[in-house]
C-alpha cells in the first residue's frame, strides 16, 4: 500500500490526515509507504523572521515531524528545480507537469489533497485552492505518459502504464463553511501522536498561528498545553460537519478525478473508519461513476 498527501504548507497535513496516516502506518507496518509532499516554499507568514529563516526553519521542522510520523517527506520541485513560492502558487503548465511527475514517480495506490471549494461564500486560501485544482486538472494526464515531456524529455517511442489513484479530499480548515466528507476515520487512538507531529512545527504553533489571531488560539507553552488546543481543534470541527463532540475525527470526500473505487474495497483499505461514514449515498454516486 502506498499513499500520499499532497498539500500546500508545511504543518498542513499534520491537521487534515496525520491520523489516519498513523493508524495506516500501525496497521500495515513495512507493508505500508506514505509519503507527505509540501508544493511550497514555506517563506511567507511570519511576524518576525525573514523569509529567507522562515524557509529553512519550516523544512527543518516538517522533516522533524517525518521522523516522529516515520513518513517520507519531499517538497514539490518546479521543471527548473525551483520549490513554488509560497502565498501566490498559481495553476500553471509547469505546476501541473510537477505534480505528474510527482505522483507517477511515486504511484500512490490514494492520494489526499486540498479540496476545490463548492461555494463562492466559502473562505479560501490561495495556496491550498491551487493545489486542488491543479490535482483535478492533472489527473487524467497521470497515465499519459509524454504529457509534459517537454519539461521533462524521455523517450517518446517506449511507455509503460502508470498506476492512477484513488484521489481524496482532506479537510480544509481555511474553507470554512463549504467542507462535507464522504469517510470519518476515528483518530482518537492516534492523537497524541498527531500531537507530537504537529508540536514539531514551533514557529506556526507558538509563534505565528497564535500571532495572526484568526485561529484564535492561545500560545502553548508545553506538548501537554497543546494537545488541549488540538483537542478544542477536533471539538470545533466535529462541530462543523455534525458529527459528536468526540471521539477525534479525520473527513475526507471521494473524487472521480481519479480511479473510482467501491465502496468494498475503502472498507477494507481505510482504518477505523467511524459509523458516521455515509457509505450509503458514497455506494450509490460510485455507481453512477462507474465502479463495479
Amino acid at each position: 500500500m502506498k499513499i500520499m498527501c499532497l498539500h500546500a504548507h508545511f504543518d498542513d497535513f499534520e491537521f487534515v490526515a496525520a491520523g489516519t496516516f498513523e493508524l495506516w502506518r500501525r496497521r500495515l507496518g513495512p507493508d505500508l509507504r506514505a509519503r507527505v509532499v509540501v508544493s511550497t516554499d514555506g517563506r511567507a507568514g511570519h511576524h518576525f523572521r525573514t523569509r529567507e529563516e522562515t524557509g529553512r526553519v519550516r523544512l527543518e521542522e516538517q522533516l522533524a515531524s517525518a521522523r516522529v510520523g516515520q513518513y517520507e517527506f519531499a517538497q514539490l520541485r518546479l521543471p527548473n528545480g525551483r520549490v513554488p513560492r509560497e502565498a501566490c502558487l498559481q495553476v500553471t503548465a509547469e505546476l501541473l507537469a510537477a505534480l505528474w511527475k510527482t505522483i507517477r514517480d511515486f504511484e500512490p495506490d490514494y492520494l489526499f489533497c486540498p479540496p476545490v471549494p463548492s461555494s463562492p461564500l466559502a473562505g479560501i486560501h490561495v495556496d491550498h485552492v491551487a493545489v486542488a485544482e491543479a490535482v483535478r486538472q492533472v489527473a487524467y494526464m497521470i497515465n499519459v505518459p509524454h504529457a509534459f515531456t517537454p519539461e521533462y524529455p524521455a523517450d517518446e517511442t517506449t511507455s509503460r502504464p502508470c498506476k492512477v489513484p484513488v484521489i481524496i479530499n482532506a479537510y480544509d480548515s481555511y474553507m470554512y463553511g463549504a467542507n462535507a466528507f464522504d469517510l470519518a476515520v476515528e483518530t482518537e487512538a492516534a492523537v497524541d501522536a498527531v500531537a507530537e507531529m504537529a508540536w514539531c512545527h514551533q514557529s506556526q504553533i507558538t509563534e505565528w498561528l497564535p500571532w495572526v489571531g484568526r485561529h484564535q488560539m492561545p500560545v502553548p507553552g508545553s506538548l501537554a498545553e497543546f494537545k488541549a488546543v488540538l483537542r478544542r481543534h477536533y471539538e470545533r470541527k466535529n462541530r462543523e460537519l455534525g458529527l459528536p463532540a468526540a471521539p477525534a475525527h479525520e473527513v475526507f470526500t471521494v473524487t472521480a478525478w481519479g480511479e473510482i473505487p467501491t465502496v468494498a474495497r475503502l472498507q477494507r483499505d481505510f482504518p477505523s473508519l467511524s459509523p458516521s461514514s455515509d457509505f450509503t449515498a458514497l455506494g450509490e454516486r460510485l455507481r453512477r461513476w462507474g465502479a463495479l
